[in-house]
């Protein structure tokens, strides 16, 4: 599976821009702020239905205009695919396939698989467990839409739940029977989707730790572990146990929609006692080890996006990580950086065709 063209139209700082790609490495070079890092976005706008950077669609509309358009052909299993996403404002986002609008965007997802390695991936060492869930959730559901459906449905009834703590705690009034059963349908849903994740991260978690000995030379202890209260105790039991805490509250304390990936460094959490440059490793052998994943449960090698990859990391671990990308595992790569002569030696030591496009600002592009 590639990319093959790409239509870029009022996209972020991009005015108007097609791209034709080469099926095995393209790369974006030029200052920071000159938009590399949009061209991938919209990439990956194509393959998720949404930004990687922004989630507010409007903030992607380029200033002083009205729509964005984002109109790409990908290459998929000897077929071609032609994707658009566009948006107006005060209009819903359109996302077609082969000239046919999705009703439900989660229909989409999947059919494109895509990885993105960025220093926004920070994010999920920095930032609380949300964004680990989603990241958890991301890998599984391009596999698995309907665990896509199942975490949908959750999501509603543990927004319902909510809205009816807090009715009850606005007209000091309390229904147990009410609550019993929004109690009962998010247990049908919270075990299997606990279980989903379980079984991921027992798959996912020794491949991580492959790629991470690749990067490091096997320098540094580094582990995953998934945190549920599920491990312990059924909804049912975590229900009645905390529905005084909830009515005090007013919301869902407990359920799988707390659950947690523990990012650790020698049993310690790698946000505290890692440096920068383990940090960056251990977040490049998680994304190489989704992507290796993916391609394993779904046959095809998803496209790999590098946004800013060689910056702040040190020789070797750069040299170990192309010697990863030299391998016939890996299908159609996508590259930014900032220094063009650095980019094209370091893909001239691996002896793979590539194609650069020298991205200037005003949106000159050569």
């Amino acid at each position: 599976m590639y990319l093959k063209r790409i239509n870029i139209l009022n996209f972020k700082n991009i005015s108007d821009k097609s791209f034709d790609f080469h099926q095995r490495i393209n790369c974006f070079v030029g200052f920071n702020g000159v938009g590399k890092t949009n061209i991938l976005d919209a990439i990956y706008y194509m393959a998720y239905g949404k930004s990687y950077f922004n989630p507010v669609a409007l903030q992607n509309i380029k200033h002083n205009t009205d729509f964005f358009v984002i109109d790409g052909t990908f290459s998929l299993q000897d077929k071609d695919e032609h994707i658009v996403c566009s948006l107006k404002k005060g209009q819903k986002k359109i996302l077609k396939r082969n000239g046919k609008n999705y009703d439900r965007f989660s229909d989409h997802f999947g059919l494109i698989p895509l990885v993105i390695i960025s220093p926004s991936d920070a994010d999920l060492i920095i930032e609380g467990s949300e964004t680990r869930r989603k990241f958890i959730d991301s890998v599984i559901s391009q596999m698995d839409n309907s665990y896509l459906q199942q975490l949908i449905q959750y999501q509603k009834l543990i927004s319902q739940r909510n809205a009816l703590l807090k009715n009850f705690a606005q007209n000091n009034y309390f229904d147990p029977a009410t609550i019993e059963i929004y109690n009962e349908q998010i247990e049908l849903l919270a075990q299997p989707i606990f279980e989903k994740r379980k079984s991921f991260l027992e798959g996912f978690v020794p491949i991580f730790n492959k790629y991470h000995q690749l990067i490091t030379d096997n320098h540094d202890d580094v582990d995953l572990k998934y945190d549920s209260q599920l491990h312990d105790k059924t909804m049912s039991e975590l229900f009645k146990e905390f529905l005084p805490k909830d009515r005090a509250v007013q919301y869902t304390s407990v359920g799988i929609h707390k659950d947690d990936l523990l990012f650790e460094l020698s049993g310690h959490p790698i946000k505290k006692f890692g440096s920068q440059g383990q940090q960056k490793s251990f977040l490049i052998a998680l994304k190489l080890a989704q992507f290796d994943f993916i391609k394993k449960q779904k046959g095809i090698a998803p496209i790999l996006l590098f946004d800013d990859i060689f910056d702040k990391l040190d020789e070797n671990r750069v040299r170990k990580i192309l010697e990863l990308v030299n391998l016939d595992t890996f299908g159609q790569i996508f590259i930014s950086d900032t220094h063009v002569e650095r980019t094209e030696s370091l893909l001239n030591s691996i002896h793979q065709e590539f194609e650069i496009f020298k991205i200037q600002e005003d949106n000159n592009f050569n």
